[in-house]
């Protein structure tokens, strides 16, 4: 982390600079945006490289905040209140522990050092940070977990973008303000791929195989990263594990938070951000239409596989994990004709013995 100002309004200087990038901002108020146009994200759709194939449809979870699950939820009218009690008592306690650490790093190191932590501080406690936070609760009824990480991604997304590389790494300082503010909203709570309890879209900058191969299949409805290639181990995983999954779409983590609606469409490499309701119409008839092709063409799976003057074709399956088999075996397949065994060593705990491969084959 580097350096940061000790002096001056700092966010009052990211505060201009989203204006400056905002077309919806009121430069004569002390909000960011007027009451209700902060929420307001156009739809952005982000072409990648398709690596498995299939639509899904469902709420984000980005792993780049350490795996928070952001709540998608409306605070009732009379409950907004506690929302924002909530919320301060959260800046509250985040602000203690940015003064522990300040004054452990001043003794330790210097005042110098002991200044990044006064930025984070004078950040925190802006009253132009807080205004628009309390406005997303009190006028839109977010939740103080979906405000926290809206608001901020989005002052971190500005920084992301500038030319000067000192103030574009400054993104990193807003996102670990965001991330402490969560992790006190939600208990600290943190979800691995492997545990989660709820559907979700895996949004990340890179998934490394065993992530991929730990992920519980009941709940990740579908993948996305920013970066990889379609020879990645990971790709591969993601077709054994039958999810749709795009990869290498480049930055743009930045404009989606935990809890908003995402469409990835692994045949054709878009992921969808914020889609409008003609655009999430369209894709659901499009579920709609692979469910019913891959019925029709479960018909045909006990059917031989012969070429038109009876020459017989052996039917082979390619798979990375033993439990594959049976979705090999539903579509007709008649045995293995290619095992990735280094599979075998992604998802396990310690290295494979001689009897884990043997049970495996």
């Amino acid at each position: 982390m580097g350096l940061l100002p000790a002096a001056g309004n700092w966010l009052g200087k990211v505060v201009d600079l989203v204006r400056a990038n905002c077309a919806h901002c009121d430069r004569s108020h002390r909000t960011v945006c007027p009451p209700g146009q902060a929420d307001k994200t156009a739809m952005q759709i982000l072409q990648g490289i398709a690596v498995s194939p299939g639509i899904a449809i469902g709420e984000a979870l980005v792993v780049d905040n350490e795996g928070f699950r952001i709540p998608s939820r409306f605070v009732l009218r009379d409950a907004v209140e506690d929302e924002l009690k909530r919320l301060d008592l959260a800046i509250e306690a985040v602000a203690g522990e940015i003064r522990h650490n300040r004054d452990t790093v001043t003794q330790q190191l210097g005042d110098q050092y002991g200044a990044i932590f006064s930025a984070h501080l004078q950040m925190l406690r802006d009253p132009m940070l807080h205004d628009e936070l309390e406005s997303l609760i009190r006028q839109q009824h977010h939740s103080a977990e979906y405000a926290v990480s809206r608001t901020l991604r989005r002052y971190a997304k500005v920084f992301q973008q500038l030319d000067n590389v000192y103030l574009a790494e400054r993104a990193h300082d807003v996102f670990d303000l965001e991330s402490s503010l969560l992790a006190n909203l939600l208990g600290r709570r943190r979800e691995s791929l492997a545990d989660l309890e709820a559907p979700a879209i895996v949004l990340a900058h890179n998934l490394t195989p065993n992530e991929t191969a730990r992920m519980n299949r009941d709940f990740v409805l579908s993948f996305v990263t920013e970066a990889g290639g379609p020879g990645s181990h990971t790709a591969i995983i993601a077709k054994a594990l039958e999810i749709p999954a795009v990869v290498g779409t480049g930055i743009f983590l930045a404009d989606v938070s935990g809890g908003d609606l995402v469409i990835v469409d692994g045949d054709h490499g878009q992921v969808i951000l914020h889609p409008d309701q003609e655009t999430l119409d369209r894709y659901k008839q499009e579920i709609d239409d692979h469910r019913s092709l891959a019925q029709r063409l479960a018909g045909l799976k006990d059917q031989p596989a012969e070429t038109i003057d009876g020459t017989r074709i052996e039917l082979l399956a390619n798979i990375e994990f033993p439990h594959e088999m049976q979705a090999c075996l539903d579509r007709g397949a008649e045995g293995v004709g290619l095992y990735r065994t280094e599979f075998l060593y992604l998802g396990a705990e310690s290295e494979p013995t001689e009897e884990d491969h043997f049970q495996a084959y």
